[in-house]
């Protein structure tokens, strides 16, 4: 944590939304410093979703995904359940049947 919190600017705040799969640590000098804050959120409303999306289109920031058809489904649940997934995966509901 204490390397994304670098990045912030004076008073500047780092949101976790939802919960990590394991504990965090972050070392107090990350945040007290430069007056930096942590907070976190089970999930965001629209207008942050809106900043959030407007923040990434300004920055080039993109989703990494892995796109699948919909046939492909239950091989994408496999390969969940076996832990081998590095994006996440988006079902392209052009290929599902009516």
């Amino acid at each position: 944590m204490s390397a994304y919190l670098s990045l912030l600017a004076l008073d500047g705040t780092l949101v976790n939304v939802g919960a990590p799969a394991e504990p965090l640590s972050v070392n107090v000098f990350s945040l007290i410093g430069h007056r930096r804050s942590f907070a976190g959120s089970m999930i965001g409303g629209i207008r942050e979703t809106q900043e959030m999306l407007d923040f990434c289109a300004e920055h080039g920031i993109a989703p990494e995904i892995e796109v699948i058809s919909a046939d492909r489904i239950d091989e994408a649940w496999e390969r969940v359940l076996a832990s081998d997934v590095r994006y996440r995966f988006v079902i392209d509901i052009g290929t599902m049947e009516a």
